[in-house]
């Protein structure tokens, strides 16, 4: 059991880390900021929704798509390791990565680009959610989406008190929290490299 809520607390740690909900908070509030209250309830259910599907899709089907493209875990860990450095080096750098980024910011329905894809479910949300739940079986899966679904209630909570939130920590807050998510970021993608190339050369050996 306590190896289960350990693996909990990391998942959440990750996910936490790489959704960051108080700096997207900021990009929601610039892109839904102007709406009212009502609009910007359905644009954070809307982009929550998109992104929780989008993410549960890679998490369940992940071993299928594994086998389909002839990928193995040692090879997710590794280039989900990188995609997940990469962010959090950005990150550490006070700036967002380019991997988290698109070029259509004027986009007629913000709750599916750019919050949904690819803020919220980017490039390493995805690496991360298969990462943790091809390892052994269905109950890494039911712990990693159980986990990605309370962070998205938090996330759409920081969304709807945007205002009050942003207007609490500040500039200043804000960038400390992303340097810190950024932070443990690079971390956890070092980690999973580290696992990524041990597993690789325990199986040529």
């Amino acid at each position: 059991m306590n190896l289960l809520l350990e693996h909990a607390l990391t998942v959440f740690m990750a996910f936490f880390a790489i959704m960051n909900p108080i700096a997207n908070t900021a990009v929601f509030a610039g892109l839904a900021g102007d709406k009212n209250k009502l609009e910007q309830r359905k644009i954070a259910a809307k982009a929550l929704i998109i992104t929780f599907i989008v993410i549960a899709s890679f998490a369940v089907l992940g071993k299928s798509i594994f086998h389909l493209f002839g990928i193995t875990l040692p090879a997710l860990r590794i280039t989900g390791g990188i995609l997940v450095f990469i962010v959090g080096y950005h990150m550490l750098q006070g700036s967002g990565s380019k991997l988290h980024h698109t070029q259509d910011d004027d986009s007629s329905d913000v709750a599916v680009s750019p919050l949904a894809v690819p803020l919220l479910a980017g490039p390493g949300t995805i690496a991360t959610a298969m990462n943790y739940s091809s390892s052994n079986g269905w109950m890494e899966i039911i712990i990693t989406l159980s986990v990605f679904a309370v962070l998205c209630l938090i996330t759409f909570i920081c969304f709807i008190f945007s205002s009050r939130i942003l207007a609490a920590i500040g500039n200043s807050g804000l960038s400390i929290v992303t340097r810190l998510m950024g932070l443990i970021l690079a971390v956890i993608g070092v980690q999973m490299l580290l696992v990524g190339i041990k597993s690789a050369f325990s199986a040529l050996g």
